[in-house]
């Protein structure tokens, strides 16, 4: 079968007028053509693109949509979670992670990595839809039951790793949750679990977690007391939250810094210098529904970082869109280019999450799936459809 729009983006950039795709009965590009001349070739409006790679979502929480007022800030956000989960039976908690599933699906979403503190979402796994890194969260502040945590957090992964792969890449690591959430001990454990493994971590994400490092002031205090987590042993360390943590984990890693609200050019220098892969995942309409701002996104792109793009949670985003996520960068920093987003909803994600070798381009060999985006406004109903 062969493909054309007005537009084509193969995940790194836009094709010259007049390309087309070329795409076998399993899904797989066999050619790229330029100029070709064919009258079977089915033509679309808008832009061709490949699937879109969601590279932070939290499906076990799908059942909290609408659930948290807006503009709330982090702390009272996180405080308001355990309360709320508590008051669905298991069969809404169900009924609404696979609805999200679809929802991915249905906003041209090909692979996801997932944050997972349960097993409830080995059954979104076996539906052998997606592609999926279920990036096992760690959590435990105090240094005493870092043990214990991290026996749970591999008994999680262990579940997830038993699992069959059929034709979907699933995969899984465990990583830590957030700096105010996490115990040097406990980030040890998890350093040293898989050597080379993702890691994938909610970085800076609130004003009060680099307070917390730089002075031990600040409503993270506040989350830590009302959990009733004892953190008297803590030291602040006057440096940044990132400058801190970073050196409690190997080079070795690849790591995908998550939502970057408050990081500065200087935790950028520090982490690329440190590590051999970084990757910078915004998720811009969970960071307004909730702290009600943006990172320094045209100070992240100007370093020419590894960008990527990530939807969070139905607790704090009203849908699971990639594209949405991609209107709103746009429409905040107008000069973003859009052959540039598109790749980092593309190419960019599929190489975060380790994937590139099936999904995130137009390239030969691959089964990246391929949609048509109606047009490239600033409507709050795009039309994606997904072709392949």
């Amino acid at each position: 079968m062969l493909f054309t729009a007005p537009l084509i983006h193969n995940g790194y950039k836009f094709l010259p007028a007049g390309s087309m795709v070329e795409v076998n009965d399993s899904g797989v590009i066999t050619a790229i053509h330029y100029g070709l001349q064919n009258e079977d070739v089915i033509e679309y409006q808008g832009i061709l693109c490949p699937g879109f790679v969601n590279v932070h979502c939290h499906l076990e929480l799908s059942h909290l949509r609408n659930s948290i007022p807006e503009h709330t800030g982090l702390i009272p956000f996180l405080q308001q979670i355990p309360i709320i989960r508590g008051k669905f039976s298991r069969e809404e908690i169900r009924f609404a992670r696979h609805e999200a599933y679809q929802e991915l699906r249905n906003h041209g979403v090909v692979a996801v990595g997932d944050i997972a503190n349960v097993t409830d979402t080995l059954d979104l796994r076996a539906l052998n839809d997606l592609h999926v890194h279920t990036f096992v969260e760690c959590i435990g502040f105090t240094e005493q039951y870092a043990p214990q945590r991290f026996k749970a957090s591999r008994h999680t992964y262990k579940t997830f790793a038993a699992q069959q792969q059929k034709d979907k890449i699933l995969r899984q690591s465990i990583v830590p949750h957030a700096p105010y959430s996490v115990s040097k001990t406990l980030f040890d454990f998890i350093d040293k679990h898989q050597p080379q493994s993702i890691i994938s971590i909610h970085n800076q994400e609130s004003l009060a977690e680099n307070e917390f490092y730089q002075n031990k002031t600040g409503a993270v205090n506040n989350l830590l007391s009302g959990l009733g987590i004892e953190y008297d042993f803590f030291q602040a360390t006057g440096k940044s939250s990132l400058q801190t943590y970073t050196q409690w984990l190997s080079d070795e890693h690849p790591i995908i810094f998550v939502h970057n609200t408050y990081t500065t050019k200087e935790d950028v220098e520090i982490a690329v210098d440190r590590f051999r892969q970084t990757y910078w995942c915004l998720c811009p309409n969970a960071n307004l529904y909730i702290e009600n701002t943006l990172p320094d996104v045209t100070m992240l792109a100007a370093a020419g970082l590894n960008m990527c793009i990530g939807t969070d949670s139905l607790a704090s985003n009203h849908q699971l869109c990639v594209f949405s996520e991609l209107l709103t960068l746009k429409k905040k920093i107008p000069l973003l280019q859009w052959e540039v987003l598109l790749q980092w909803a593309t190419s960019n994600g599929a190489k975060a999450l380790d994937m590139n070798e099936q999904v995130g381009s137009l390239e030969v060999g691959k089964q990246p799936g391929l949609l048509n985006i109606s047009d490239l406004s600033e409507s709050a109903n795009p039309v994606i459809e997904r072709i392949i």
